[in-house]
Formats: structure tokens, sequence, C-alpha cells
């Protein structure tokens, strides 16, 4: 009896360290894409979902004709590249402005900051009030600032064209048309960038002709991401965002009406108390 009591009490304790079942491991990192401390600050993994085909940077041959230390930016196919020597170049994916709101022509990087202020410019303030009004005064450098980790601050001269190219925290918007005209990157891109690019380096902005001559054409898909031009899907596209602008205005209707309910409950209670 006494030998039976002591083997169910081994059991239990091999049991007991064993402990339960496990958690499920987060999937690894996409390699260059992983966490990482900087200045302070802990820039999260980049979710694998957002890493998908073209969205990693990375080295390629370069097919223009703009000469090694130059940054070309092609806001039609959602690229910058940093044009290397030997024909190559490092490509990063980008968020580009909202249609009309883009930078054009070109400039040179006249200053760089890392972990920059932000304040929005007048026009940004004016334009998307329920943006930016908010922030008119300004907000210091951190993980919640729109500028993100690092900032090549765009110039004419030496006038600020108040366009920059900076990073983001905002990881899906990157290879959509979101932005207030601003060139963003990955955090880890604008590092990696911000490493190779000296003041002075000249910014090209590709246009259309050339985009498509070099790059091909492409169109968004209901998504707002590029995929290759084919017009055959334009109507199923358009159809396929309306129903997913209607879907999410009816939750953000249902999720308003809920909040007032909450809130009328509320008031009632401390109304009886």
């Amino acid at each position: 009896m006494i030998s039976r009591l002591a083997a169910l009490l081994s059991l239990l304790v091999l049991a007991a360290c064993a402990g339960g079942p496990k958690a499920a491991e987060p999937p690894p990192a996409v390699p260059g894409y992983e966490s990482v401390e900087d200045g302070g600050f802990v820039i999260q993994a980049v979710d694998a979902r957002y890493l998908s085909g073209n969205m990693p940077r990375q080295e390629v041959d370069f097919t223009g004709d703009d000469k090694p230390g130059t940054i070309v930016v092609d806001p039609h196919f959602r690229k910058l590249y940093w044009v290397m020597e030997g024909g190559r170049a490092m490509r990063y994916s980008i968020a580009v402005g909202r249609s009309g709101l883009g930078f054009r022509g070109s400039a040179v990087v006249g200053r760089k900051a890392e972990w920059p202020n932000w304040q929005p410019t007048a026009n940004m303030i004016r334009t998307f009030p329920e943006f930016y009004a908010e922030y008119a005064g300004g907000l210091p450098g951190g993980l919640e600032n729109p500028l993100g980790a690092r900032a090549l601050y765009l110039y004419r001269g030496k006038r600020d064209t108040y366009f920059r190219i900076h990073g983001t925290v905002d990881v899906r918007s990157i290879g959509r048309a979101t932005s207030a005209g601003c060139i963003r990157l990955f955090n880890q891109d604008i590092i990696d960038l911000y490493n190779r690019v000296p003041n002075g380096t000249r910014v090209r902005v590709r246009s259309l002709e050339e985009s498509e001559r070099l790059e091909g054409k492409w169109m968004e898909d209901e998504y707002g991401l590029l995929i290759p031009y084919d017009e055959s899907r334009i109507e199923e596209i358009k159809q396929k965002k309306a129903e997913l602008e209607a879907q999410k205005a009816a939750e953000e209707a249902a999720a308003a009406a809920a909040e007032q309910t909450a809130t009328a409950g509320t008031d009632a209670a401390a109304q009886q108390g």
C-alpha cells in the first residue's frame, strides 16, 4: 500500500512539473522586420500578413537612368528606390498621398531627424480637421508620433517643402494611398534608409508615364492594394469595394448605437443612485 501511494505521489509531482499545455508560439518575424529597441522605444515586429509578395525591402536590378546616391519615389507602383552602384537599388514599399496630395517633381534631403517631433501644417488642419486639429500644438517624438522612428525632410533650395519621407506604426497603410501627401515606410525600413542617405541627397518622383514604362500598369483592388491592371475586373472590384464600405458603415453605426445605449444606462443608474 505504501509503495503504491509513493508511486502515485511521484506521478503527481511529474505531472505538476510538466505543467499545462504549452501556449501557441507566435510565428517567427520576417527577417529584417523583427522587434527592435531604438532610442529608448521598442518598435514592434511587423506582422507577416503585411509582408507578403514584394512588400519586404529587397535589393533589385534598377532599370532607371538615375545616378547612384539618388532616391527615386514611384507613387504609382508604391515603391521607393535607393539607387546603388552597378545597376542595383534597394527597394522599399511605401504608402503615398491620397489622390491630388502626393509630392511631385524633385527635391533634396535638407535635414534628417531621429524620432522627430511633428506638427501638422495649417493646410492639413484646414483640409482634414477631424484628423489633425487636436495636434495643432505639435507632438513629441515617440511611438504615437506619425513621423515614426526617422524622417527625411525634403527641401527645394533653402525652402522646406513640408513633405517628408518617414516611418510609421500604421503598418497596414504601407502599399496604400492613405497619407496626407508624405511618403511612409515601415519603421524598420526608414531606419535602414536613414542610415544610407546623407543630407543633400537628391529625391525624384516618377511620373505615371515613366512608372508604367518601367514597372507596368497597376490598379487598386477592393482593399486599396495594387494588383496588375486588368480591365475585366474593374466593375467587380468596384462592387466589392462598395460592399466593404457599406459593411464598415453598418459596423460603425452599430458601435455608435451600442455606446449611446451604454451611456444612457449609466446616466439612468446615476440618477437612481
